[in-house]
């Protein structure tokens, strides 16, 4: 209901920036996800026409908007080159970085007023263009860092397309080829909703269904080009303010007006059987209080809080992870008098000087250095415990549809790309030595790494219950120690030179061969490596050995 009245508002894009972050839904689970372009160039089109009227005002000379027009290209261009490799998602959802890309068209137009490729270069300009767009095509993929400089490779390969003007090319002249340039805007439409179905159902990669879905695509765009994108431009071919003003009330009252009611009731309770809607409400099964007053987002914003009573027991340090167990802790405190003090911070592990490369507004390394000032004053008795994802920091996320996926998200001297071995080696010692230096302090406790599923745990699990699938969602003993091989031998060396204690999820969200997703038929996890509050209470038993 969100997207759909954001669509309506050419403010989709924003959207999608302002929700692309850590806990972050997979981008097919957005069935509109697509319409963040329409936004983009929506938002172009609107502003462009009246900067180019201001700017004529002022001007009235076509040589210096064309200079204009290359001045913007360049800086947005270089803003989109900037912002890829430290603010990937606003670099690609938001219209500063990607206003280059439409300015190239209007530079194409101003060019090719002016210069004629002639037939051989023409030609040798089309395909030129057409291999450009072609290995854009074969070569990138969702790990690619996006828009960024790469961009320009599609884009001046579609440029050197327009430009070299073949009206009577076979590669453009083909009746099936012009029908589907015809038809493209509602293919577009269409294409994403399909796309998502494909994931939903669990069948994206079954060629035949692609390939259903990509002529059903192309069938549902004609459909919608000859019923709704033609009837449409025949009116407004001929403008009725009356009919006009019906025309857009109508759009914007059944779609904005509907999307707006939906969303004011937090969705339609009811509409889907209680066992589906009560897995999928397991994906809000966290404490919320306590994520938006306790847990630091970014910045200097760092948080603790005390949980249970106000005497502490026991500190609990860590990102997201630790956030997700704290109560879990609490429940295996001592005494109703115990409390568990808490430092988490988004995505920053506890390892002294760490940086994170796509976040450069995380302060992980001050994090850490403040959370030892805040405890160095506790009595030295007081066990701290240390959660993390810590294998995401050197080998990124464990699932192929995100963007960091085998992707290294932090860094110590230098930004890396791969997880090399000198990275990972350099990632051990400073595991290491950091814990190390925590535990001359005071005793500590650290906890192997959450097992992390596949997918997202009630999303999927809440699909298969609707079309009465088994649930089975897991991931395999092998699969977990080959994924956190590194973390588990650094947290060895650190038991063995240190003296720390190492706790292990396993015994409880395992058995002999897998870890599980769900018991007893509830989600574990509110995503897919986050424990809900059902799911972190089954290590409450883990947590007493701190004490015990």
């Amino acid at each position: 209901a969100t997207h759909g009245f954001t669509a309506v508002a050419f403010l989709s894009n924003i959207q999608f920036w302002r929700e692309s972050g850590y806990f972050d839904a997979a981008s097919h689970e957005k069935w509109l996800l697509h319409t963040w372009s329409l936004s983009v160039e929506w938002q172009f089109y609107l502003l462009f026409p009246l900067l180019l009227l201001l700017a004529w005002k002022l001007l009235a000379n076509q040589r210096y908007i064309t200079i204009l027009l290359v001045i913007g290209f360049v800086l947005s261009l270089s803003l989109s080159v900037g912002l890829t490799a430290w603010y990937p998602s606003a670099a690609f959802f938001l219209l500063p970085t990607r206003a280059w890309e439409m300015l190239a068209g209007g530079l194409v137009y101003l060019l090719a007023d002016k210069w004629t490729a002639g037939r051989k270069n023409g030609r040798f300009l089309e395909l030129s263009g057409f291999f450009l767009i072609i290995v854009s095509v074969v070569q990138f993929s969702e790990n690619t860092p996006w828009p960024g400089i790469l961009a320009a490779i599609p884009v001046g390969g579609t440029a050197m397309v327009l430009l070299s003007a073949r009206q009577r090319s076979w590669l453009t002249h083909s009746l099936p080829l012009q029908a589907i340039g015809i038809w493209s805007y509602s293919i577009y439409l269409w294409h994403w909703p399909l796309a998502v179905g494909l994931f939903y159902f669990g069948i994206e990669d079954a060629p035949i269904a692609v390939i259903a879905a990509i002529l059903a695509s192309i069938l549902l765009g004609w459909f919608s080009y000859e019923l709704i994108e033609k009837p449409t431009r025949r009116i407004l071919a001929r403008p009725k303010p009356i009919v006009s003003g019906f025309s857009l009330a109508a759009v914007v009252l059944f779609v904005a007006g509907f999307g707006l009611a939906i969303r004011s009731a937090d969705g339609i309770p009811g509409r889907l059987p209680p066992s589906v809607e009560f897995i999928a409400a397991q994906s809000q099964n966290f404490n919320k209080v306590r994520r938006l007053n306790c847990h630091g987002w970014g910045g200097y914003d760092f948080n603790s809080c005390i949980h249970g009573g106000q005497e502490v027991g026991a500190i609990l340090v860590g990102d997201s992870h630790a956030s997700a167990v704290a109560t879990a802790v609490e429940q295996a405190l001592p005494s109703p008098s115990h409390g568990v003090l808490t430092f988490s911070y988004t995505s920053c592990p506890t390892i002294f000087g760490v940086r994170k490369r796509d976040r450069p507004d995380l302060k992980c390394a001050e994090f850490n250095e403040w959370v030892m000032q805040e405890i160095a004053d506790l009595p030295a008795e007081i066990p701290i415990i240390i959660v993390n994802r810590t294998s995401g920091n050197v080998f990124g996320s464990n699932r192929p549809t995100e963007a960091n996926f085998g992707r290294p998200t932090a860094y110590f001297s230098e930004v890396v790309d791969s997880p090399t071995e000198e990275f990972q080696a350099e990632f051990s010692k400073q595991l290491k030595n950091s814990v190390s230096r925590i535990a001359e302090t005071r005793p500590v406790f650290l906890v192997r790494p959450i097992p992390e599923m596949p997918v997202d745990v009630p999303s999927i699990a809440a699909r298969k219950e609707l079309i009465g699938q088994p649930i089975h969602i897991n991931t395999s003993l092998e699969e977990y120690h080959d994924r956190h091989a590194l973390v588990w031998q650094a947290q060895d060396r650190a038991r063995e030179q240190c003296g720390v204690e190492i706790l292990s999820p396993l015994p409880e969200l395992c058995d002999e061969k897998k870890c599980h997703g769900l018991k007893n038929g509830r989600p574990l996890y509110y995503d897919s490596h986050h424990l809900s509050e059902y799911g972190n209470k089954y290590l409450a038993p883990m947590f007493q050995k701190v004490f015990y």
